[in-house]
């Protein structure tokens, strides 16, 4: 089968390295935000698609049977343009949502819709560990009443104030040296993305132990799909 995946996550890679291995024609599309991305199996297409028009013409002219959607839970658009695309071109669509993290028992987070909420619910005076990426950075370090830790793999494009710091660093990451990372900058309040995976996982239990406050941004809509939550339900549900 003639397969799209739209990656750049594990479940991307892990998914074209097992098909081309199974002997498929498979194609991962990449952003090509990340430099020096670690790349799966089978073919690569680096960049944007040109919204709807762009990917549904792709699709049609590659021949691709099936789409793929493997990206981020927190992607964005590409997300929302792979329903109008597949759907206009009648290929079918599977999108891969690992599971939401839920709250540890007996902690409680402040669960809120977008950046700019999360960054009002931030208290003057917090020292925050913020894990949300580089969009909507400015969002929050408009808030120079607080101190940020902003943790990126790459650097931002711009010049981060004075009371933000940039630490970069790459998944995973363990329980312990997120409690010494918490400890060591007295991180107050953590912000992240519910992303769901194991190799972000590390900072809720490290918050939950410090007393950390978690401000959670919940994840978007991005319209119907096929939608399974591993490698292997893929497979499933491409009758593969």
């Amino acid at each position: 089968m003639k397969i799209l995946i739209l990656g750049g996550t594990t479940e991307a890679r892990e998914l074209a390295n097992r098909l081309v291995a199974e002997g498929h024609d498979i194609t991962t599309s990449l952003a090509g935000r990340t430099r020096d991305p670690k790349l799966p199996q089978g073919g690569i297409r680096m960049g944007r698609f040109g919204g709807i028009p762009g990917l549904a013409a792709y699709l049609n002219a590659a021949g691709i049977e099936a789409l793929v959607d493997a990206t981020h839970p927190y992607a964005g658009q590409i997300s929302v343009n792979a329903v109008a695309a597949a759907g206009a071109g009648g290929v079918k669509l599977v999108r891969v949502m690992r599971p939401a993290w839920e709250p540890l028992p007996g902690q409680r987070w402040t669960i809120v819709d977008t950046m700019a909420e999360a960054a009002r619910s931030i208290p003057t005076g917090a020292d925050v560990l913020l894990t949300t990426g580089h969009s909507g950075l400015e969002i929050f370090l408009e808030r120079d009443d607080c101190h940020f830790i902003v943790r990126l793999i790459e650097p931002p494009e711009f010049k981060v104030p004075g009371h933000a710091e940039i630490l970069l660093s790459r998944p995973p990451y363990d329980v312990d040296s997120e409690i010494q990372l918490m400890q060591r900058h007295g991180v107050t309040h953590l912000v992240s993305k519910n992303s769901g995976g194991r190799q972000t996982a590390g900072k809720l239990e490290a918050a939950h132990r410090l007393g950390v406050t978690v401000i959670m941004i919940g994840r978007p809509h991005y319209g119907p799909a096929l939608e399974v939550a591993s490698v292997d339900a893929v497979v499933a549900a491409l009758g593969l």
